[in-house]
């Protein structure tokens, strides 16, 4: 198992590409220069011992360092033993929904994406509870089984859209009755699920699927996003909005945030509604809830021992580095026997 310590160090490889264009907008101007200056052939006459190709090396040496100092700075880690360890803490589920109703702009930039980063932040904030998401629309779909990996629940977050899932809807019963078989330790006392919705819901029955939960020890916790005002859902084509959906009767539709729906979820879930529009508040309202929860006892598999392998990488460029100093832009008598970088021709 390996894993990168600091992945923001990747960035540093776009010097790579900016280098290469100054670079050679610096070869064409040196070439106008020595143009306009004389006759290439008395240049090389004048500076019989300079290297027209050091130069080069010496640059590609540079990129090539830049390189290995970048992933030698990300510093990739390999796990040698995995160890079970007891960690303490709660199974949280989330069920985000993704039907087109949460493309709506009422908050910014759209309700999915507002829901998204909601969860991004909580998971920033957790220590050792469990996680898992569901997606739902027309029907719902387990998206993460419950797990103590957190960078896996980011990276299958980023992947979350509306068209995971095609039957439209919303049927946050069906999200509701997937919960109850998703939860997979039976001695977890707690059991969190998190709906996060406009509340757009057009299915009946919800009554029974919550008293299942409720049998299952779940809690529900209920999270709106939008406005009482709403707004239309837009089509966008590469970034850009075309139009707007529309009924059958060709009049824009307007989606509505329905909190009155989500408020009885909760109420009947032994739970609690929280408006979702602003993230940081939605984010402490889930903490100070789940910090009054009883936490129990579970054992998790880790990788254990990370050793960091970042010496791999900065020793070959320190070894290069070194080997820039030796190398000088006049011509070197080994490399023009070899007649590697210089041609010439015998008469």
């Amino acid at each position: 198992m390996y894993r990168l310590e600091e992945p923001t160090y990747f960035y540093l490889l776009l010097l790579i590409p900016l280098m290469l264009v100054v670079y050679s907008l610096y070869l064409a101007w040196r070439r106008r220069a020595q143009k306009a200056f004389g006759d290439k052939e008395l240049l090389e006459k004048l500076s019989p011992e300079r290297s027209q190709n050091k130069p080069s090396l010496k640059f590609i040496i540079y990129l090539t360092v830049i390189a290995l100092i970048s992933m030698a700075l990300v510093n990739p880690q390999i796990g040698s033993r995995m160890e079970k360890v007891q960690r303490e803490g709660l199974d949280l589920v989330f069920a985000i929904d993704v039907s087109k109703s949460m493309l709506c702009e009422d908050v910014q930039p759209n309700r999915l994406d507002r829901a998204k980063l909601l969860i991004s932040r909580t998971v920033d904030e957790l220590v050792s509870d469990r996680i898992g998401i569901i997606t739902y629309a027309g029907h719902a779909y387990p998206q993460l089984p419950i797990t103590t990996d957190y960078n896996a629940a980011k990276l299958f977050l980023q992947n979350i859209n509306t068209d995971l899932i095609p039957s439209q809807g919303t049927a946050i019963s069906d999200a509701i009755d997937l919960s109850t078989r998703f939860f997979n330790d039976e001695e977890q006392p707690n059991r969190l699920l998190v709906i996060l919705s406009d509340g757009e819901d057009h299915e009946e029955g919800i009554d029974d699927v919550i008293s299942k939960a409720l049998d299952k020890n779940i809690q529900i916790y209920t999270i709106g996003f939008g406005t009482e005002r709403g707004g239309p859902i837009p089509i966008k084509q590469g970034g850009n909005i075309t139009s707007y959906k529309k009924d059958q009767n060709g009049e824009t539709v307007i989606t509505k945030l329905n909190s009155s729906l989500l408020k009885r979820i909760a109420a009947e879930g032994d739970g609690k509604y929280f408006s979702g529009n602003r993230s940081k508040a939605a984010v402490d309202f889930l903490m100070e809830e789940m910090m009054k929860m009883e936490k129990s006892e579970f054992e998790s598999e880790l990788y254990a021992d990370y050793e960091d392998q970042f010496q791999w990488l900065l020793a070959p460029a320190l070894l290069l580095l070194i080997l820039d100093v030796f190398i000088l832009e006049r011509k070197t008598q080994w490399f023009k026997n070899l007649n590697l970088f210089d041609r010439h021709e015998e008469l």
